[in-house]
């Protein structure tokens, strides 16, 4: 069965918003980090942003700080990323990802059981 699964992508313009949503049902990840990580078509996978267990540590690359906000419901089991100011570069799937640790981390490896990804297209 899927641990996580994102919703929320779609269209937006340029310095438009999206939200995305990340919900772990089964409460997997209640005291793990869960990040936010994205692909364009042909590179790498990226870090985007993530939040620790609790909700009370956040983490951002350099290409989202200041525009996107992750938070964490736990009541509701879900973990939101807010876009504001799109660009055009974040035209990319993004998948959530739950945390081996209980703070975030940037790197790949320290995440397990990926989604299945939502798609976020930005048009110029």
């Amino acid at each position: 069965q899927v641990q996580l699964v994102e919703s929320g992508g779609g269209l937006a313009q340029a310095g438009g918003s999206l939200r995305l949503s990340c919900a772990d049902s089964r409460r997997t990840f209640s005291n793990n980090a869960v990040g936010w990580f994205r692909q364009a078509p042909g590179k790498e996978r990226e870090f985007a942003a993530a939040i620790s267990w609790n909700g009370g540590s956040t983490l951002y690359s350099d290409s989202v700080k200041d525009r996107f906000i992750i938070s964490r419901d736990r009541a509701k089991n879900t973990v939101y990323l807010q876009m504001n100011s799109l660009k055009p570069e974040d035209t990319a799937v993004y998948y959530c990802a739950g945390g081996l640790r209980n703070y975030p981390t940037r790197e790949t490896n320290g995440y397990r059981y990926w989604g299945q990804g939502t798609q976020v297209t930005v048009s110029s």
